[in-house]
């Protein structure tokens, strides 16, 4: 899936409390990051993204093979920590680890490391997933071969915007996470992930998982299908002000600390801010530490729980002030 071909577009609302967003699509610049410095045979010279007078891709059969979603087999001849480089007539390139049906991405980097050399030298089925001639660079996936030939196009005539399809997890960034959906890659954003605040997709989902997911948006000319997790969840803040008002006390956990106050969530999916101004640390004393020197560290730890009084509720930004209740 060509995923540097622009941003995906901002979809329709589905409802008030909901934001457009824009993707940071630094994916492919994260995996192929160590292209160049691959790691080889002493029979296979290092295969690096080649520069304009070094290329050998013949990029109409390249293109060819990736419009009719073909499956071709290619041998390994080098690798690095994103994954294995591959070559034939005509084409060379890039296979993600995430894209990989035998690897695990579970073992540490040493251990990963000595499981791609075992491929080097071996001939692999894939299918080509990114073909961009304007930065030389080739794609491919063994994951994405194993729903035959072709499928790709049947995939997106038959997928529609509501339909909730199943995947798996092939790869997790800052911005969102990567699902398999069977010869189609689809993006969850962070912000479709969950309905309460996300310190980081890797918390909600994790590479393999098989999940059920809301197609958003599908785009069979740029070849992207953007998904939603946590539409298939019924929205917490959607029905909040029959549960909760301001000045209501109720019980908190805590889930994080921050320079400016601690955040905590009253049922799932809802967090909110006890800010720092709202917290007398010399009212909360700490054995052994002066009460000048007592920090928002020695008092409250996430898991904690805690009585908190509601200051205010946004629905529409899904915002919630606490204040932290004194306590012995």
């Amino acid at each position: 899936m060509n995923v540097n071909s622009g941003k995906y577009p901002v979809y329709e609302k589905m409802g008030p409390d909901e934001e457009p967003y824009n993707i940071d699509e630094g994916w492919w610049d994260s995996i192929l990051a160590e292209e160049h410095g691959a790691k080889t045979t002493q029979q296979s010279p290092a295969l690096k993204t080649p520069a304009k007078a070094e290329t050998n891709i013949n990029w109409e059969l390249v293109e060819g093979y990736h419009s009719r979603d073909e499956i071709i087999s290619l041998r390994v001849n080098g690798y690095n920590r994103g994954g294995l480089l591959v070559q034939g007539e005509g084409i060379q390139g890039f296979v993600p680890v995430s894209h990989l049906v035998h690897l695990s991405l579970e073992c540490d980097p040493e251990g990963q490391n000595i499981s791609l050399k075992k491929y080097v030298g071996k001939d692999l089925e894939l299918k080509v997933i990114e073909c961009d001639p304007s930065q030389e660079r080739v794609v491919l996936s063994e994951r994405a071969a194993l729903a035959g030939e072709g499928c790709r196009k049947r995939l997106f005539q038959s997928l529609s915007p509501g339909e909730i399809v199943c995947g798996t997890v092939t790869n997790v960034t800052d911005f969102g996470v990567f699902v398999e959906l069977g010869g189609v890659e689809g993006l969850i954003h962070v912000s479709e992930l969950s309905w309460g605040r996300v310190n980081h997709p890797r918390d909600i989902l994790s590479v393999g998982q098989k999940i059920e997911t809301q197609v958003l948006y599908i785009s069979e000319q740029d070849e992207k299908v953007a998904l939603s997790y946590k539409r298939q969840f019924h929205n917490p803040w959607s029905d909040i002000l029959d549960n909760y008002q301001p000045g209501m006390v109720t019980t908190a956990t805590i889930t994080s600390l921050t320079r400016y106050g601690a955040f905590a969530r009253i049922e799932q999916g809802i967090e909110g801010l006890i800010h720092i101004s709202t917290i007398n640390l010399k009212q909360h004393p700490v054995p052994g530490v002066p009460a000048d020197n007592v920090t928002l560290d020695d008092i409250l730890q996430p898991g904690q729980e805690v009585d908190v009084r509601i200051l205010h509720i946004d629905v529409e930004r899904r915002r919630l002030g606490l204040e932290l209740m004194d306590y012995e």
